[in-house]
């Protein structure tokens, strides 16, 4: 967790992203279910200076828990939908937009952010600060493939291949949060 005798988080963000976009991932990361790679230090790090790109995606699970919903994207293989923060929007406006231009779905995103982390998204590109967020849905919502991208969805006990494979292990876990328990 950030120092308390730092300045607040993301006031220094405010003249690179925006108050309003800064104020809402700085609450998004201090918020989030799990926080990691130290994703929780970089709002503060921008007191010095240092600015990263923005992320997100949605953690998609169907009514009963047990599967997510994942777009394989052309080199990383099956991921959560989502992408890059447009200039003026949050990254829950991002998310959800990205889910609706990934996947045909309309959802609800809930409160709390699953997870914050720093990742990279390409090989050889600089580090992003990532928010994951979470949504519920009927398993049997009509889903719509971006071009390119197939979309389905995925068992949570069998698993899946993508760019991120400590993903698979945090995605199971936060959707045993949901259900009030351990994940798998």
């Amino acid at each position: 967790m950030p120092s308390p005798d730092r300045p607040r988080a993301g006031t220094a963000w405010c003249g690179l992203l925006g108050r309003r976009v800064a104020e809402a991932v700085a609450a998004d990361v201090m918020s989030a279910a799990s926080v990691f790679d130290g994703a929780d230090a970089l709002p503060e790090s921008a007191d010095r200076g240092f600015a990263v790109p923005l992320a997100a995606e949605v953690w998609v699970f169907d009514d009963s828990l047990s599967r997510v919903l994942l777009v394989r994207h052309p080199w990383r293989g099956w991921v959560a939908p989502g992408g890059r923060v447009e200039p003026g929007e949050t990254p829950r406006e991002a998310a959800r937009r990205e889910l609706f231009e990934e996947t045909g779905v309309r959802a609800r995103l809930l409160a709390e952010p699953a997870a914050a982390t720093v990742r990279s998204y390409r090989a050889g590109a600089p580090a992003c600060l990532g928010l994951s967020y979470a949504a519920v849905v009927d398993g049997a919502v009509p889903l719509v493939a971006e071009d390119g991208q197939a979309v389905a969805w995925t068992s949570l006990r069998r698993g899946w291949t993508g760019w991120f494979p400590e993903d698979v292990a945090r995605v199971r876990r936060y959707a045993g949060r949901l259900r009030g328990g351990a994940g798998d």
